[in-house]
């Protein structure tokens, strides 16, 4: 989920400190640096169909994809609700790779759950402007520069199995930041280990690249040429 300085992820802990009962800001966005490409929420319009920037939605591509979209409910760090739907969007490479990232994954009985994948630049910049200066400012993504998942390009997931539809065990729950999510921990047992690589082996065939310290997160490779975006959902075209 993270990548830059953890993008919005928190470790639970620290909720206690005080995240959690911040209201969020409620100013409009502006936008990230000027030198930052931004396409805002205003500007949908002007990605067309063929260009790679172009927002796609990951079970049109695959509908055996389940979403398990945790900042569309409160069951996440901040236990608020940050989307107003629970979809799921990726810069069109990007995308196209996770959707050939789910059939491999599906021909070896197991299917991708996605946490989350683009973000609007707007939940960034709340999150940030929420969370007092101090340490805890090392967990936020700086709107200044925006973040990989502002960009369609860093996607937050797991494996389930397509006979039980359950959740593998992985080696913590998401949003687990202590050093049993990084991916050098074999501390876990030896079936978590073994999902946790196996899913680290369909998104790096397809081109993305594992976070050290989350499992979850893998970030596609080339995400510098996309621009931040800051189109919620519903004008997503």
């Amino acid at each position: 989920m993270a990548g830059e300085r953890r993008d919005i992820s928190f470790s639970r802990r620290q909720v206690a400190f005080g995240l959690a009962a911040l209201p969020l800001a409620s100013c409009v966005p502006v936008g990230p640096d000027r030198d930052v490409s931004f396409i805002p929420a205003n500007a949908a319009a002007r990605i067309k169909a063929d260009d790679p920037k172009r927002l796609i939605e990951l079970v049109t591509l695959d509908p055996a994809i389940k979403l398990d979209m945790r900042y569309a409910t409160a069951n996440n760090f901040t236990g608020r609700v940050l989307y107003d739907e629970a979809r799921a969007f990726l810069a069109t490479p990007a995308a196209q790779a996770v959707a050939r990232a789910s059939k491999a994954a599906q021909a070896d009985g197991f299917g991708l759950t996605i946490y989350d994948a683009y973000r609007p630049w707007r939940i960034t910049k709340k999150l940030w402007d929420a969370t007092p200066a101090g340490p805890k400012k090392e967990y936020v993504a700086n709107p200044k520069r925006g973040s990989k998942h502002n960009r369609g390009c860093a996607v937050d997931l797991t494996l389930h199995d397509l006979r039980t539809r359950l959740l593998v065990e992985m080696p913590t729950e998401f949003d687990d930041f202590s050093e049993k999510a990084h991916r050098d921990y074999m501390g876990a047992t030896p079936a978590a280990l073994a999902n946790r690589a196996r899913l680290q082996g369909y998104l790096e065939a397809e081109g993305f690249v594992g976070l050290s310290n989350e499992w979850w997160h893998f970030d596609f490779t080339g995400w510098e040429q996309f621009p931040v975006m800051d189109i919620p959902f519903n004008k997503i075209v």
